[in-house]
């Protein structure tokens, strides 16, 4: 397999990336550790020495190490540069070709692909000169995992956390994955989905109680978004139907920003008309106040009643489409995002919604569902069930889509002869 380069630079998050070199082992690849002096500060270099069999480099002033240049043999020999965690004074020093430690060096010799995955206090990853930086060097062709949000080490609560291992891992092994591929006379075969036309519902819906107040729920969006990243990997054409979410969305060819259950079910009715595939990965409200207050509505003492009404159920009006009828398109991916048992479930609303793919998810679960980067779920469709142990977002992408290329496959097949 390959060697990767694994630059750790001073943030509290620096113990992560032990998971993230471990991860790299376990998809077979050889890691060789460069630690800034600031690292040091939050983690051994021995940690990383044991891990990796390898000596980790932390100077370029090394007695003896000029004798081979170093920085100019590792550049030559690795396929690929990760920094994890990635530091904003890292970053600038990448996007202003600054080269005073090894690891800076090492960015500006070396000519395999670059991966970051910045971690930092909110404020600073909101910095002008952060977010031109970070342009800067993705304008160059250099990747970024985007960070993620949650409790930072300084106690506060936002966006700057470091990805999580299995995301930062999964960014790499894709990135690598051309280099490592098996060497084939035959060309594989393309993706179904190769300029398909792919629409992706995903995160919350927000319903407006009062100017102030809202009923919501706790998606993030993180499924939906991997869907659409992956779809657009395999050569769709997708537009991202997205409810109010922290994330920012993957590049893809259209994002449609929605707030409440009406605004997605609008948008997405208007997209599925010449969609091939409607994934509905967005966690919808499904009620919301029958008349929202147009003030804020003042607190009293006693109790306050909430009248409610149900929201229009987009995956049913979709599935009644006349284009259904006439030709079967768009494709409906459903999920059933519920806790305990989700599976009896998702087999009802396939059959009661006409489906041909639902994914049911149990949300109580710590590593499944809402507000982390993991998830693990069941597919269901007309010929049987598929479990998808828990994995990376990203991975259980992978598998869904797997499945949709399939369908549309047989769908094929099937119109070919008859």
């Amino acid at each position: 397999m390959s060697l990767i380069a694994l630059g750790v630079t001073g943030g509290i998050s620096a113990y992560k990336a032990i998971e993230v070199c471990r991860g790299l082992q376990q998809h077979g690849h050889d890691v060789v550790a460069v630690m800034t002096h600031a690292a040091e500060r939050f983690i051994g270099p021995v940690t990383f020495e044991a891990i990796t069999r390898r000596p980790v480099v932390t100077s370029q002033w090394t007695p003896g190490m000029n004798a081979d240049i170093e920085h100019v043999a590792i550049a030559d020999s690795i396929a690929l540069l990760l920094v994890a965690p990635c530091t904003a004074n890292a970053i600038g020093k990448f996007a202003h070709g600054i080269a005073d430690d090894f690891l800076s060096s090492l960015y500006l010799a070396t000519r395999a692909p670059v991966l970051l995955a910045p971690a930092m206090n909110s404020n600073m990853l909101a910095h002008p000169v952060v977010e031109q930086n970070l342009r800067t060097l993705a304008e160059r062709g250099v990747h970024v995992v985007d960070p993620g949000d949650g409790y930072l080490a300084c106690g506060w609560v936002g966006k700057g956390r470091l990805a999580e291992p299995a995301d930062v891992v999964a960014a790499a092994v894709a990135l690598l994955a051309p280099v490592d591929a098996a060497p084939s006379r035959e060309a594989p075969p393309p993706s179904a989905l190769r300029t398909r036309r792919i629409v992706v519902a995903a995160g919350p819906t927000y319903e407006d109680i009062d100017p102030v107040r809202y009923l919501g729920n706790r998606s993030s969006g993180r499924m939906g978004f991997a869907l659409a990243a992956e779809a657009k990997r395999r050569g769709a054409a997708v537009t991202i139907v997205a409810g109010p979410t922290q994330l920012e969305p993957p590049v893809v060819g259209d994002v449609v920003r929605v707030r409440s259950a009406a605004e997605m079910h609008e948008a997405v009715l208007r997209a599925a008309v010449t969609a091939d595939v409607v994934i509905m990965a967005a966690a919808v409200a499904d009620y919301t106040p029958t008349t929202p207050a147009d003030h804020k509505v003042p607190k009293t003492t006693g109790p306050l009643t909430l009248t409610l009404q149900r929201t229009p159920d987009i995956l049913a009006d979709v599935s009644r489409l006349p284009s259904r009828r006439s030709s079967g398109r768009p494709m409906l991916v459903g999920f059933a995002a519920e806790t305990g048992d989700p599976v009896a479930r998702a087999r009802d609303k396939r059959v009661q919604k006409d489906v041909e793919l639902m994914v049911a998810n149990d949300v109580s679960r710590p590593d499944a569902g809402f507000e982390v980067s993991t998830n693990a779920v069941t597919l269901i469709d007309g010929e049987g069930e598929r479990v998808v142990p828990v994995q990376s977002k990203a991975k259980v992408a992978e598998a869904i889509l797997d499945r949709v290329e399939q369908l549309l496959s047989e769908r094929s097949s099937a119109v070919a002869h008859t």
